[in-house]
């Protein structure tokens, strides 16, 4: 008989559900776009019930497009974005809209914590920096702004795990996730009591559901849910896991040696070690799907989400020829214009800044002379440049790898691809698969399923390198320089986002 494993993806803009045969073949996907709600500057949210329901969807179209026999999906499991804030009420209701990771509103709470000294103090606990977006960060400004819906919560929930319980009806934290929440204490991998009452949401501790790892089964599907989505009632759910960690698993990272990036909405910049960086030249340490590592991470909301918005609000799509994907449209508008003729440098600081906590996105440099082209390999490589200084800070703590493994929507673009090498100076290397935040957790639920032992021997039959492109050494000086004048515009700017409000 057939096994398959079902993998379902929440990232910051889609729901995907992707079904793969236990030697990782990607079988079908099907997809949702997630309309975002954005009731204010900064605020970015979802309709927590139009989200479940488009994952029932999703569910749904897979099994009936791939025409199977749901007796032979032996797993499911979810992955999703990190961050943000999804909230289960007592009257068994969303209690608020779901909050996604490229939300700032709380930006004033990390900044009293660090002026305070509290992140401080709290540093040898949480191994991370603070960051707006974090659940602990939400918490903190729901509980001031508004407090009848704190007052309601009954579970707090990363994305995936709210997820997870509709599918099961059962309320567990997923380690990966929690892990990046500033909510745990990642050294003793336990939510500490003291830890939240430092940081002004004590209350909060009896509403964190029990903490479990992403290969343990989590519950299994419900008769409401196999009416809904088409599964098998009583299919194994496994814990899933923090999309990064997923991708991570899927790009083969399992030992120190490998570093891989993602560019979709977040730039995720990682590797995994067997201790934290805790010298505080690295933004976040959260514990990894790999029991014993953790996951050293750079990362901020400045990727290839921008492109997105750029496509949104100035191509007319129109002028896309017949016949011709939009996306390659894009890529031969950015290729028809060499490095050195484009001396214009996009600041992809729309939903979050790596430079300054309230930097805005900016196109500096514009002249008559430019087109939308020059705009678009502008974009292409101001995301590559984010990557790059995240990359760098990462290369601080360890030696350089062979090869960056990488995913995300970029690798969809080959001459993005070849940017991140260029730029980089080290080659990228590709996945044969493209859902690779599906096929991580797919291996999760394989694993909860039985059919693999661990990490390790499911990735030795599941994944498989597509592709490496090397570097070239000549485009990579133009960049060189061109990234010292990226980084010169960062650093002008610097004394002017203070100005700004959010």
């Amino acid at each position: 008989m057939a096994k398959y494993v079902l993998g379902l993806d929440n990232g910051g803009t889609l729901v995907k559900a992707a079904i793969f045969d236990v030697s990782g073949r990607e079988i079908i996907t099907k997809g949702v776009h997630t309309p975002l709600l954005t009731p204010r500057p900064g605020y970015t949210e979802r309709d927590m019930e139009a989200l479940w329901r488009h994952n029932c969807t999703c569910v749904k179209d897979a099994i009936t497009g791939a025409q199977l026999d749901p007796g032979d999906i032996i797993g499911v499991s979810v992955c999703g974005h990190g961050k943000g804030l999804y909230l289960w009420g007592k009257d068994d209701k969303p209690a608020y809209h779901g909050i996604v990771s490229t939300d700032s509103r709380a930006w004033a709470y990390p900044e009293k914590w660090y002026a305070q000294g509290t992140a401080q103090k709290l540093y040898p606990q949480t191994c991370q920096k603070l960051l707006a977006s974090q659940q602990v960060a939400l918490l903190a400004w729901l509980k001031d702004n508004e407090r009848t819906a704190y007052d309601n919560i009954k579970w707090v929930f990363s994305v995936k795990d709210y997820i997870r319980f509709r599918l099961t009806g059962e309320a567990y934290s997923e380690v990966t996730d929690m892990s990046g929440s500033g909510l745990l204490d990642i050294v003793n991998c336990r939510f500490d009591p003291q830890q939240l009452d430092a940081l002004g949401i004590g209350e909060v501790f009896d509403k964190l559901a029990p903490l479990r790892f992403s290969y343990e089964q989590c519950g299994s599907i419900t008769k409401e849910t196999a009416e809904l989505t088409g599964l098998k009632a009583g299919t194994p759910v496994a814990g899933g896991m923090f999309d990064i960690d997923s991708c991570a698993v899927a790009m083969q990272v399992t030992t120190p040696e490998e570093l891989c990036t993602i560019a979709g909405t977040w730039s995720i910049n990682e590797y995994i070690s067997r201790t934290p960086v805790i010298d505080g030249s690295i933004a976040m340490n959260s514990l990894f799907a790999i029991p014993g590592y953790f996951l050293v991470e750079e990362c901020s909301a400045t990727s290839a989400g921008n492109l997105d918005w750029f496509i949104d609000q100035f191509i007319d799509k129109k002028n896309v020829p017949e016949g011709k994907r939009l996306y390659d449209y894009i890529d031969e508008l950015a290729a028809s214009v060499s490095p050195e003729d484009c001396d214009v440098y996009f600041l992809p600081f729309l939903y979050g800044s790596n430079d300054h906590p309230l930097g805005k996105g900016a196109l500096v440099g514009l002249t008559a002379y430019h087109e939308l082209a020059h705009c678009i390999r502008a974009v292409y490589e101001g995301v590559v440049f984010s990557h790059k200084t995240h990359i760098d800070r990462l290369l601080k703590t360890r030696t350089p790898p062979k090869t960056i493994r990488m995913a995300g929507g970029a690798v969809n673009s080959v001459l993005w691809v070849q940017l991140f090498a260029d730029i980089l100076g080290i080659p990228i290397e590709t996945i044969a698969v493209k859902e690779l935040g599906a096929l991580g957790c797919a291996m999760a639920a394989a694993i909860a399923a039985g059919e693999f032992k661990d990490y390790p021997e499911a990735v030795s039959a599941m994944v498989k390198i597509k592709q490496k492109v090397e570097p070239n050494r000549e485009q990579g000086e133009i960049y060189r320089k061109k990234y010292e004048k990226y980084s010169a515009v960062c650093t002008a700017l610097a004394g002017i986002w203070d100005k700004f409000s959010v």
